[in-house]
């Protein structure tokens, strides 16, 4: 008979202790030790086998010299953000988890890529939803496909049996919380048990060269639901951002094994389904007829991406006492050392002075580059004198009130030259060795703040 015996597992970061405690020794959570009852069966229940697998044989090192390399080629979607997301498209044998809040289209995007993947069996297996659930939202992304074949199941030891019969191209899972390994008697969503089927799912993409979509919940916190370790089995962990109120999503990388962890790609939601945002920057700035103070437009790059979006400030007397200082998609330090430098570099008097900063779209910026931009925007709206719509900026502020230089200036000035912009302000170091007759948009460059506000405001 097995052997029964139970373990206290955090909830929090998955650490493991023979009796209760009431505070997690590794993360510091207080009350997040849950009894689990662990049943140790046969090694091989339940797991994924090749057909072919024989006697285990016990691996040998092997001179980095003698590995054989072939490099796959990636599996290409006809989602353009999807494949920017994965650094260039689907790797052969990766294991991907896409997490996000309920409702934000988790199940929307994935089933959406298994229906239009051309030529390839894809087996999504669903623990959430019934197949005609499933079939329903097929109708109304208005897409069929004879290769996409769904799977109810929330058993691993069945789910891998038909992926025996079937020999799918790619698996995707919804939710990796759903599914339940015979191996570990707790119950679904358990830290246990999904560190187990992570793992059995792990050992399948790695062996048999599938890739391995895992839908995963997330916490109150914004955070991947189950073990930190969770995160580390997998080789790419993409967020699914944006509120669910709102028609816009993001999708962003947080961890990538194949590519660059900077990338994101920019959804919108509508009645048929996820559209591609081929160029975002259309949508994070708003076409207005009339001239407005206290809006500017400035450059940001993610990942490889150049992206103008527009900042929205309003500087008012405060007349409730202590003046109010808030941002939202801003570093609020950031904005009050820019409030500083303007104050003393500047000479406007901004510290009784009510300021609200906004990131246009619900995007979170962290790029100097729009330091400049926020500064123009901060003083436009001061002195109510609105900056021509035509005008954008690329630049850093330091604490002696001098426009820095920032990486990567020919995207940015091609970016804004594409979108129609008349004047970009830049660095007059970035134009040391630019060539400005390339450009139609017309460079103007300063060095302080004061040359800036002189041309703009006069």
């Amino acid at each position: 008979m097995a052997k029964v015996k139970t373990s206290y597992f955090c909830q929090n970061c998955g650490y493991q202790s023979p009796k209760w405690l009431g505070r997690c020794p590794s993360c510091g959570e207080w009350n997040t030790m849950v009894e689990e009852i662990i049943q140790k069966s046969e090694p091989e229940k339940g797991r994924w086998r090749p057909a072919s697998a024989g006697p285990n044989i016990a691996a040998r090192p092997k001179a980095i010299t003698e590995i054989d390399y072939s490099e796959q080629p990636r599996v290409l979607t006809p989602d353009a953000e999807l494949n920017r997301v994965l650094g260039g498209g689907i790797v052969p044998g990766s294991l991907v988890l896409i997490g996000g809040e309920p409702g934000i289209g988790k199940s929307t995007l994935m089933l959406q890529i298994a229906l239009n993947l051309p030529g390839i069996r894809v087996l999504y297996v669903s623990g959430e939803e019934s197949d005609q659930q499933i079939k329903m939202r097929a109708e109304r992304l208005g897409t069929n496909s004879a290769n996409c074949f769904i799977l109810t199941e929330t058993s691993t030891q069945n789910i891998f049996k038909q992926i025996e019969n079937f020999e799918p191209d790619l698996l995707v899972i919804d939710s990796i919380q759903t599914l339940q390994s015979n191996l570990v008697e707790s119950g679904a969503g358990s830290v246990s048990q999904v560190r187990e089927c992570t793992a059995e799912l792990m050992k399948f993409a790695k062996e048999s060269g599938t890739p391995v979509f895992m839908i995963g919940h997330i916490t109150k916190d914004g955070n991947l639901a189950g073990p930190k370790v969770l995160e580390h089995m997998v080789d790419t962990v993409l967020q699914f951002e944006g509120d669910r109120h709102l028609a816009y999503r993001i999708l962003r990388t947080t961890k990538n094994r194949f590519g660059s962890t900077s990338e994101l790609g920019i959804y919108e939601m509508q009645g048929s389904g996820l559209r591609q945002v081929s160029n975002p920057s259309e949508i994070l700035i708003s076409q207005r007829e009339d001239a407005l103070s206290g809006i500017t437009i400035g450059t940001m790059l993610e990942g490889n991406r150049p992206l103008l979006i527009e900042i929205q400030s309003l500087v008012s007397i405060a007349t409730y006492g202590t003046p109010q200082r808030s941002s939202t998609g801003f570093d609020a330090k950031r904005l009050n050392m820019l409030l500083a430098v303007l104050e003393k570099r500047g000479g406007f008097r901004l510290g009784a002075q009510d300021v609200f900063l906004n990131i246009a779209g619900g995007l979170k910026v962290e790029d100097p580059a729009i330091d400049l931009a926020v500064c123009a925007s901060l003083v436009s709206s001061y002195e109510d004198i609105a900056i021509p719509a035509s005008v954008c900026f690329a630049a850093e502020v330091g604490l002696g009130g001098e426009v820095r230089a920032v990486n990567r200036i020919e995207n940015r000035i091609a970016e804004a030259e594409k979108l129609g912009f008349k004047e970009i302000w830049v660095s007059r170091y970035n134009a040391k060795g630019l060539d400005l007759d390339q450009y139609k948009i017309r460079v103007r460059t300063a060095s302080k703040l004061d040359e800036v506000f002189i041309s703009l405001l006069r």
